[in-house]
């Protein structure tokens, strides 16, 4: 059990029977006397992704949930479900595509840094490295003197995803992006 006071962004709580990852947290301090801190917490339904807000008093307790993150390989992919290996105790893990649907475009063969998100004895979800490394596969040429100011173009990487990189990017190079934006971040 965790009071409202030690829970912290990051820590998986159950509230109303659901795993609640919190992701912010605000604090509003009583002007008059006698009354309560009021802990607000901003959190995402860890099975539904759906968001939610918790407003607890100071001395208010929440269970932690039953949930680990575990680091992955990803085995293969079939027409509906991504396999993975956890990379320390070789369990593995079956996913929905629909469940790791936003970060399917970064997933590579090979890529490092992967986490499943176990909750009781089950993968409910995917985290992905920060930024990862990808190849562009096409993209259109470079125009000589065409400009002094930075301009963008179209290119799609080898998970088909499509990003805007700078002019002087080439086909074929690396590029590392960001995966909770989408963006160029530089080369790699």
């Amino acid at each position: 059990m965790l009071q409202a006071k030690e829970i912290k962004p990051g820590v998986v709580v159950v509230s109303d029977g659901a795993p609640i990852l919190i992701e912010g947290m605000t604090v509003q301090t009583p002007s008059a006397r006698g009354a309560a801190t009021l802990y607000k917490f901003r959190g995402r339904n860890v099975l539904t992704r759906q968001k939610t807000d918790i407003t607890l008093k100071g001395g208010d307790v929440l269970p932690m949930a039953d949930f680990s993150k575990r680091p992955v390989t990803m085995m293969f992919t079939d027409t509906s479900h991504l396999h993975l290996m956890d990379a320390e105790t070789f369990n593995q893990y079956e996913l929905p595509l629909e469940d790791a649907e936003e970060q399917l475009p970064y997933i590579t063969e090979g890529i490092e840094g992967m986490r499943a998100l176990i909750y009781n004895d089950n993968c409910v979800g995917l985290e992905v490295p920060a930024s990862v490394e990808l190849e562009i596969i096409q993209c259109d040429p470079s125009i000589k003197g065409n400009s002094a100011t930075a301009r963008t173009k179209p290119a799609t990487l080898e998970t088909k995803l499509v990003v805007q990189v700078p002019e002087y990017i080439k086909e074929g190079e690396r590029i590392k992006v960001d995966t909770r934006t989408g963006e160029f971040l530089s080369r790699a």
